[in-house]
């Protein structure tokens, strides 16, 4: 990858944007690289519990490397996963798409840590993970409609259900720049934190999540995930329990009560 670095520490994986002379800012090439990463993570997770999305230098992602546009270079229409698409700018925005949602779609946790800039395309991926930690500082904004365009790689998705359809509204159709603090305020993250301590804090939660059972907090993920969609009582009821009685039949089930008993940490398997 030459847009994006991986590696895996134990049980925790770092994605990092390694564009930091721009910003971080995004291009087709990025795009292709971070869905390659996670089909192969989906496929394999190779112990990954928990996942750090973060960028390189002093930026999360300013957004579009705006040169992908002026420089000619057109949107991926290749196979969009299950779909048939006639129309190839819908599939290239389709499968541009696909480089954000599969973190959603994953069933180990997705933590995203900001500092600097988190604007248009930035803010969209960071808000297609799990949790958001941002640095104080950081200015965030979903800004595409500067451009004559709108939030499409997942913004109309996820800010409604982090923020509320009428703030989401306001922060698209304004074009506002907002500061951490208030993303803070309205939900756009769950910690504020210094600069300087954005990895620490993200290597700390990142830790604290690997460490619990991973059948039962993918099986929480789904649930919680099919309720947040606006599906049934009983769609996120049944997925509960068909996860819990996964977890009730597993053999970390056994090793968290032997822990308890014997006064240890748990060490889990994810089986």
């Amino acid at each position: 990858m030459e847009t994006l670095k991986f590696e895996q520490d134990g049980h925790v994986g770092w994605l990092r944007l390694n564009r930091p002379e721009k910003l971080n800012a995004m291009t087709v090439q990025m795009w292709a690289e971070m869905r390659e990463l996670g089909q192969q993570l989906l496929a394999d997770a190779a112990g990954l519990r928990c996942l750090v999305v973060i960028g390189e230098g002093r930026a999360f992602s300013a957004g579009i490397d705006l040169s992908t546009f002026s420089e000619g270079q057109a949107l991926d229409p290749g196979p969009v996963a299950e779909r048939a698409v006639e129309d190839e700018m819908v599939a290239g925005i389709l499968r541009a798409q696909e480089a954000f949602t599969w973190l959603e779609d994953a069933s180990f946790p997705t933590i995203a840590a900001l500092r600097g800039y988190a604007l248009g395309a930035g803010i969209q991926l960071a808000m297609a993970c799990d949790l958001r930690i941002v640095a104080r500082g950081t200015r965030l904004g979903v800004f595409e409609q500067k451009y004559g365009i709108l939030p499409d790689l997942g913004g109309t998705h996820w800010l409604p259900r982090l923020v509320g359809p009428a703030r989401a509204k306001e922060l698209t159709w304004t074009v506002a720049e907002i500061d951490a603090e208030e993303a803070h305020r309205i939900g756009l993250c769950e910690h504020l934190v210094d600069d300087a301590d954005l990895e620490k804090v993200a290597e700390d939660l990142a830790a604290t999540i690997a460490a619990q059972p991973p059948l039962a907090v993918a099986g929480a993920k789904a649930a919680i995930n099919r309720a947040a969609h606006g599906e049934s009582r009983e769609a996120v009821l049944r997925e509960t329990a068909e996860r819990q009685a996964e977890c009730l039949r597993s053999k970390d089930f056994a090793e968290a009560i032997t822990a308890f008993l014997e006064g240890r940490p748990p060490e889990y398997q994810g089986a």
